[in-house]
């Protein structure tokens, strides 16, 4: 528990976009989570924050629906969600982009995975089906290329991913997330490997496009400057099993770091 956070009030929500009611989760017999209840405005830009092997990337995870809750439920605009969570998407750590692909297919690739998902999209009661389909193409085509270009890339869309730096390589990420057209960004400490410069830059290139898009947006990291940069409320995570020990509105990151009092540190490790 946060030294003077023995209890604590959780920031109302009127119209929740995304509701997460007492969700609980078990590895094998281990519990991680245990009753976490979060509610998050559409628009809402939220960091979670907490210790390493807290339940931060699990809670992500279950957001997304990657993973399903041992207990509770995840809820959009008030219909109860299980598996993948529609129009949500997410950035991890690493940017795991396709090698052998160029940045504009990697960019390209969730529009091509939605069509192959979808067979309904080619239309087949039309006359000219193929010429939908290349309108389609075409369409995400200049899509990718104006994120691209938003992004900083315009010039290196035909370079492989060996190419780039690891900044570059996480713009390229961060467009493709955008391209399936999302409504929730999650964030799995996609920063962490990047040098301080870069990981400036690409913060602020994030919360750009996030508010220019009005994009729900939760990122869990370890470090309070990720959460002071991007987010406008901050939750913490603690215990064993982990609970939401802190939720509270951000005025800076001298706040922020006031607040945790020196319990989350640098290295994500718990204070003493």
């Amino acid at each position: 528990m946060l030294a003077g956070w023995s209890c604590f009030d959780r920031i109302p929500v009127p119209s929740p976009h995304l509701a997460l009611d007492a969700i609980g989760f078990r590895h094998g017999a281990r519990p991680i989570l245990d009753r976490l209840s979060l509610q998050v405005a559409a628009g809402e830009r939220v960091g979670i924050l907490g210790p390493s092997g807290v339940g931060k990337s699990t809670l992500l995870q279950i957001v997304a629906g990657l993973v399903a809750p041992s207990s509770g439920e995840l809820g959009i605009d008030g219909a109860s969600v299980t598996g993948p969570v529609p129009g949500a998407t997410m950035m991890f750590q690493r940017p795991a982009l396709l090698p052998w692909a160029s940045v504009l297919d990697n960019v390209l690739l969730p529009s091509r995975l939605m069509g192959r998902r979808d067979p309904g999209r080619r239309d087949p009661g039309r006359r000219d089906p193929g010429r939908r389909d290349s309108g389609r193409r075409d369409e995400a085509r200049s899509e990718a290329l104006r994120l691209l270009g938003e992004v900083g890339l315009a010039d290196r869309v035909d370079a492989k991913p060996h190419a780039l730096s690891g900044g570059q390589q996480q713009r390229v990420a961060l467009a493709r997330a955008l391209a399936s057209r999302p409504r929730i960004l999650l964030l799995d400490e996609p920063f962490s490997a990047l040098d301080p410069e870069m990981r400036a830059a690409l913060r602020a290139d994030v919360k750009r496009l996030a508010q220019e898009r009005g994009l729900t947006l939760l990122i869990v990291t370890h470090d309070p400057a990720d959460v002071a940069a991007l987010a406008e409320r901050a939750v913490v995570l603690g215990g064993r099993p982990a609970g939401i020990v802190a939720d509270f509105t951000l005025a800076s990151e001298a706040d922020l770091r006031a607040r945790l009092g020196g319990h989350v540190s640098q290295n994500g490790r718990e204070a003493a």
